[in-house]
């Protein structure tokens, strides 16, 4: 930068046309030596990106929700953060089988006792719920690609309000009029939250996520890897690190990620 203003006031003493040169090149100093944006998310001086791969409807994501928004919040201005939906089961009108439900229901169980706090309306899995549990997340991966479309900063939102309608209110967000009933709680337009549903730019968001998950990492949901190189991951040349998750503590992997970016100036 000293090279470059250096510059500018040798060109200065020069010629009119001389200094609107000058100015050009002032121009494109700034523009290139701005650090890299992901709208949404806030400046990363470190170049990294932490991808989060989550499904709404992955049980595990909600028990680590709490733990997660501390580490967010502590990382803020340390690197970029970007949400990727991972997809934990493909679109299926079969019922649940049984043994699958039961299986299901300890796991909210085991998670309860690993993460102490977390809460689930077990009436989901009772038959005279009405609920129909079927093995199908895709739905509501796309409604969250469908409210960031209406409005971006309703992601999170949308996230959040699968998660309490499913965990909470024992919802069914496979189905689309849960879905729907969620986008018009937070605000989204209803039929237009729908046509974007079934839309191809949705359905192509999806299946861009989905590998870009598969890339990015094999060990379920939730994952977290940091990138360092691209804001897109996976690329050729990007150092991609797994971070490992603690379910209770924020700061382990908080330092974690420090230990790899280096702390912030």
């Amino acid at each position: 930068m000293k090279m470059v203003i250096t510059f500018i006031k040798n060109k200065l003493r020069a010629s009119h046309a001389a200094v609107k040169t000058a100015l050009s090149w002032v121009n494109y100093a700034v523009i290139f030596t701005l650090p890299p944006r992901i709208k949404g998310n806030p400046v990363n001086p470190s170049n990294a990106t932490l991808f989060y791969i989550h499904d709404p409807m992955c049980s595990w994501c909600w028990g680590f929700r709490p733990v997660w928004q501390q580490l967010e919040e502590q990382l803020r201005d340390t690197v970029n953060i970007v949400y990727i939906v991972g997809g934990l089961a493909a679109d299926s009108d079969q019922p649940m089988p049984t043994g699958m439900q039961q299986a299901l229901e300890a796991t909210w169980q085991r998670i309860q006792q690993q993460i102490p706090g977390t809460e689930f309306n077990y009436d989901f899995w009772r038959p005279d719920s009405n609920t129909q549990p079927r093995r199908s997340t895709y739905a509501s991966c796309r409604a969250v690609l469908a409210a960031k479309i209406q409005d971006p900063t309703l992601e999170h939102e949308m996230i959040l309000g699968i998660q309490q309608a499913y965990y909470l209110s024992a919802k069914n967000p496979s189905n689309i009029d849960a879905l729907k009933d969620v986008a018009t709680s937070i605000g989204l337009q209803p039929e237009q939250f729908r046509h974007d549903m079934a839309s191809e730019t949705v359905e192509m968001q999806l299946q861009e996520q989905l590998q870009l998950a598969r890339r990015l990492s094999a060990q379920g949901f939730p994952s977290l890897v940091l990138s360092e190189g691209s804001n897109e991951g996976g690329n050729k040349g990007d150092r991609l690190h797994a971070i490992p998750l603690d379910y209770n503590n924020s700061h382990t992997m908080q330092q974690a990620i420090v230990n790899i970016t280096g702390p912030a100036e």
